[in-house]
């Protein structure tokens, strides 16, 4: 059995923003690929969600509007695309895992498409083992570490997301058996 550190290892963060409390309203995603603890690749897309209406709260929080995405492609034109950014990844990080776990399988799933299989790390998770903070919110992380943050612009919170991992799994090597 191999030993599994971050200098063998490669994931993919993802960041979701959504048009509203529905898991399939998808309207931008980030992307950074880290391989062997170095950034490899990024992609950032704005998407099409399924209905017009966007909820206000969502729109003051990421300040992405109709408009902005009106001529998108929906989630199943871009997924062959993104698809292979998950090639060979041993897991995928996000800061609350959780949402962004559901949002793609959920936007897979509504295009027939199979969600990646890899095993989620969930950097609030990380933080809270790793640093004893005041708050694990992204903000305050980054603030802690150091990390730039446009917060709620999907491609900057997946570089943020994906900096946390390579800081916290440096600090708390021993986290990474727990995903693995």
């Amino acid at each position: 059995m191999s030993i599994h550190t971050l200098d063998n290892v490669r994931f993919v963060a993802i960041d979701f923003e959504t048009a509203d409390s529905k898991r399939d309203s998808a309207c931008a995603v980030g992307l950074v690929v880290v391989d062997k603890g170095k950034i490899v690749d990024r992609e950032y897309r704005l998407i099409r969600p399924p209905r017009r209406k966007f909820n206000p709260f969502c729109q003051r929080v990421h300040g992405i509007y109709w408009e902005d995405v009106a001529e998108a492609p929906v989630f199943g034109e871009i997924w062959p695309e993104l698809e292979p950014f998950f090639d060979d990844a041993d897991f995928i990080v996000a800061h609350n895992a959780a949402f962004d776990k559901s949002v793609l399988h959920t936007c897979c799933r509504e295009f027939c498409y199979d969600a990646p299989e890899q095993p989620f790390l969930c950097t609030v998770q990380l933080s809270r083992k790793t640093w004893s903070l005041a708050s694990n919110k992204l903000p305050s992380v980054c603030e802690h570490l150091g990390i730039s943050l446009d917060h709620h612009h999907a491609a900057s919170d997946a570089e943020a997301c994906a900096l946390i991992a390579v800081n916290g799994l440096r600090q708390n090597p021993g986290y990474l058996g727990t995903v693995l």
